[in-house]
């Protein structure tokens, strides 16, 4: 592969790794918003009516942030009923087919998050609870997170190419 190619997937994975990391730390806030809505409610009769919402912010990032590098280390569910018996190049094909299904997917959420995020911004969007947040930071990090899914998708294809032509990336 060319050093073009090389160098895509060498920096979109770095990428992909550094934001993962980011994700992991989110389960460790996420613990500790828990915790504290639990010691203020149980403990203090003090109930934080924002930690559970915040709560479900911090999961929606972690998912979020979670997914290239989950596509980059190949740790998403595959349905396998003939996928194992293939070779090495058939299992680069096969990828190849559903990464080109997932780019297609991942460029119309994209499109949706896009559109979302424009109108979350004219209109000031917020969800409407008692703590009433802004929508515009999850709905930003949904359209960046999307956006670098799509940029890993393109590494994959690239990295199966390569697998098909019997070439290497290093």
């Amino acid at each position: 592969m060319g050093k073009l190619a090389r160098n895509y997937v060498r920096i979109v994975d770095y990428m992909s790794d550094k934001v993962g990391i980011v994700a992991m730390a989110l389960i460790a806030a996420m613990i500790g918003i828990l915790l504290l809505d639990a010691v203020t409610r149980n403990l203090i009769r003090m109930p934080l009516h924002w930690c559970i919402e915040l709560a479900q912010f911090t999961l929606t990032a972690y998912y979020f942030l979670g997914g290239a590098i989950t596509l980059k280390n190949n740790d998403h569910v595959r349905m396998d009923l003939f996928y194992d018996r293939l070779s090495v190049k058939g299992k680069a094909w096969m990828d190849l087919v559903t990464s080109g299904c997932l780019f297609f997917y991942l460029a119309v959420m994209l499109m949706g998050s896009i559109s979302s995020l424009q109108y979350a911004i004219a209109t000031g969007e917020r969800r409407f609870s008692m703590w009433n947040p802004s929508m515009i930071p999850i709905k930003g990090l949904m359209t960046a997170c999307l956006a670098l899914m799509l940029l890993q998708t393109i590494s994959l294809a690239i990295k199966h190419t390569a697998t098909i032509r019997g070439t290497s990336l290093s």
